[in-house]
């Protein structure tokens, strides 16, 4: 059965991940209303159920966070809204589990960017790219810069993928 902080993060996540599904896929943007509103719920919730180290906890958890994707963000894979959301869903679950949280956000990921490829038809492009981006990291090479496609649909919505391994994660590894 699922505790306290489990079923708060779930009343704060199940709604979240159905608006930035919304907000992300729509506009490819993420409102930052939602990501502020997710950061103080997780901040009080870990202090409601943790006590002062609940909230150190939480704060740890946003800034671990922020720093993963943030590298991220610096090789152009992410957006900063992406970062901030992510950076919000860390402060929900904890420094202990931001990384593994992370693996599956990251897996979750894949999957979509895979189903994306696929309805978009662009499997040989997406492959030429990864191995360019591979070369770039060979020593002489040049880390190439793509830019972004005029057609929004051919980008993937990461808030999705942020909110989704995130409720995968909630019943993985809270339940």
């Amino acid at each position: 059965m699922f505790d306290t902080t489990t079923i708060a993060a779930l009343s704060l996540l199940l709604p979240l991940t159905a608006v930035i599904t919304y907000f992300d896929v729509r506009y490819r943007r993420i409102p930052n209303l939602f990501v502020l509103a997710t950061l103080v719920s997780g901040l009080i919730i870990n202090l409601v159920t943790g006590g002062v180290s609940g909230l150190a906890a939480s704060a740890g958890g946003c800034l671990l966070a922020f720093v993963l994707m943030f590298v991220l963000h610096l090789f152009g894979a992410m957006g900063a809204g992406d970062v901030k959301l992510f950076a919000a869903v860390g402060a929900v679950f904890g420094t202990q589990l931001v990384v593994p949280v992370f693996l599956v956000v990251l897996l979750t990921g894949g999957v979509l960017a895979v189903y994306t490829i696929v309805r978009n038809g662009t499997l040989l492009m997406t492959l030429t790219r990864v191995l360019q981006i591979f070369v770039g990291f060979l020593p002489g090479w040049q880390m190439p810069r793509f830019e972004v496609p005029a057609d929004r649909r051919h980008t993937l919505p990461y808030g999705v993928a942020i909110t989704l391994g995130s409720l995968i994660s909630l019943f993985v590894f809270r339940a």
